[in-house]
């Protein structure tokens, strides 16, 4: 297994991403992630196998930074945003009088916080889930904007004691999706922004900002 992690003065980074396609030129001139696959069951399977990797050579990452697409209907498209939480939209176990949203008898909340920020980056809630939302399904999502991974690779990172962050460009959204065109169509553009976001938090990191020991 190929996981290879960033230096950041004495800190190890650890870039995580789902897929080839959210990739581009200038995240490749900067970082070297991980590729988990899409969903929350690849992500969670493959950051913590890397994670079991990385920990049985004594290298285990300080931070752990997912990074890619999301969809909002109310958020800028194209923007990068910083999650502020990530909640669980696929958990519902209602029906036994838990709360929606909640994992039965994980001591979590049903939105869980990510207390890292980085300067000059929008803030915004997130949702992860199995599904592709589209359209008035956006009705039902109670966060800013929604992806396939981040709540996953938080629970992987959880068990290791590794901190998160997460940084998700706004691809879609605004109209209904119908192809994937719809998805990749600005694909380039966050790829730009997220790359902007990576140097944002590197600088945080070098000069004391965002603490990452301690």
């Amino acid at each position: 297994m190929s996981v290879s992690l960033k230096a950041v003065g004495p800190h190890r980074i650890l870039y995580v991403m789902a897929v080839d396609a959210e990739y581009g030129p200038h995240l490749k001139a900067r970082i070297t992630p991980f590729m988990t696959g899409v969903g929350p069951v690849e992500a969670a399977v493959q950051l913590t196998l890397a994670l079991c990797h990385l920990e049985a050579e004594g290298s285990l990452p300080d931070l752990v930074v997912s990074l890619g697409s999301a969809g909002s209907a109310t958020l800028e498209q194209t923007g990068v945003y910083q999650a502020t939480s990530v909640s669980y939209r696929d958990m519902d176990a209602s029906p036994l009088g838990f709360t929606r949203g909640a994992t039965p008898f994980l001591d979590l909340p049903v939105e869980v916080p990510l207390p890292l920020r980085i300067p000059g980056i929008p803030e915004a809630r997130l949702s992860t889930g199995a599904d592709i939302v589209s359209g008035a399904a956006y009705a039902g999502i109670d966060a800013d904007m929604v992806e396939m991974e981040t709540f996953a690779e938080l629970r992987a990172c959880q068990a290791f004691g590794v901190k998160l962050v997460g940084l998700r460009g706004i691809s879609d959204g605004k109209a209904e999706l119908s192809h994937i065109g719809d998805w990749t169509e600005y694909l380039h553009v966050i790829d730009e922004k997220l790359a902007e976001a990576v140097d944002r938090l590197e600088a945080a990191i070098a000069d004391g900002t965002v603490v990452l020991k301690g």
